[in-house]
């Protein structure tokens, strides 16, 4: 707790040895906070944290076996990469071959060979992250905390290194526990998701579960675009890609007009108001469509349609 506020309350999670474990949620979740707390940086007011079957939720960040990569990189400025890389260890007291030997590995696998007599100012954004992944990994941690080490990034380099970060975590078969509020991050690089909110889990499962059978109405609402249906007594879940858009002489569909239709490339989004009452959003591939047939779209008398075997009842909350 921070004074009256309760961050994180009553959770329960288990990571498994070698797993890409992401903590996904808005800002002031609690995400950050479960980080920090198997970091060492926070202490539990109750319960316990383990690392390898051993309880390490007293002991402070230096006696725990993990190590942390944050956002700001947090790199010696006066020091080279190699330096940097190597710090870790020369704290330890590991001799000077040996140091040399694994940082040279390290800087190999996050792909900055040839970098380490430079200086973090004459890296990029991306390299100085690399560097910090780098010096993180060669102590060779029981797991891997990243804070969400990307968010400093422009969109493509982002994208670039969340394939490199799942390369490099199953290359050393390491556990790597990742905290981000960037939906198709955690999609794109989990094996499982826990879901944060106000706290407390909402649900745990992997990127497939999670897309495809939402537990509760936010986490239908927090990852992807979701339509939250109510009808007939029931709450459920139909993802935009899922629903067919019909002539409004189609035998069957609900009855609605487009309201607006934007183009995004790869495909295009309507927002149709029906009939009944309400709204849904569609999601079409543009495999014909251009960006001026969109806008003659809007107005259009539709018909959309989907299977029951797409509907997936959701709950308020866990």
């Amino acid at each position: 707790m921070y004074g009256e506020v309760t961050a994180v309350d009553g959770i329960d999670l288990d990571v498994e040895r070698g797993e890409f474990f992401t903590l996904l949620g808005p800002s002031g979740s609690g995400k950050t906070t479960t980080l920090r707390m198997i970091a060492g940086f926070e202490r539990p007011d109750a319960g316990e944290i383990e690392l390898g079957g051993r309880d390490v939720s007293r002991l402070p960040p230096f006696e725990r076996n993990v190590n942390t990569v944050f956002q700001d990189y947090a790199l010696f400025p006066h020091m080279t990469v190699q330096q940097n890389v190597e710090y870790g260890l020369k704290v330890k007291r590991v001799a000077k071959g040996e140091r040399r030997e694994r940082a040279a590995e390290a800087l190999r696998l996050v792909r900055l060979e040839g970098y380490g007599a430079r200086k973090p100012a004459q890296l990029s954004g991306g390299q100085r992250q690399r560097v910090a992944l780098a010096r993180a990994i060669v102590n060779r941690p029981q797991a891997l905390l990243l804070d969400e080490p990307l968010g400093a990034l422009d969109l493509k380099l982002r994208q670039e290194l969340q394939l490199e970060l799942k390369e490099l975590q199953q290359e050393l078969g390491m556990t790597f526990v990742y905290v981000t509020h960037d939906q198709e991050e955690a999609l794109t690089m989990s094996d499982r998701i826990a879901v944060f909110n106000e706290g407390r889990i909402e649900q745990v499962g992997t990127p497939a579960t999670m897309y495809e059978h939402p537990a509760t109405r936010f986490v239908a609402g927090f990852i992807g675009t979701s339509n939250i249906i109510d009808r007939d007594g029931r709450t459920f879940t139909v993802r935009p890609e899922k629903i067919r858009v019909l002539s409004e002489t189609a035998s069957e569909g609900e009855p609605g007009t487009i309201r607006a239709a934007v183009y995004v490339g790869p495909f295009t989004k309507l927002v149709v108001a029906l009939d009944g009452g309400g709204e849904l959003t569609v999601v079409e591939q543009n495999l014909e469509t251009s960006s001026s047939d969109v806008h003659e779209m809007e107005g259009r008398r539709v018909r959309l349609r989907w299977s029951p075997d797409v509907e997936f009842v959701v709950k308020e909350e866990m």
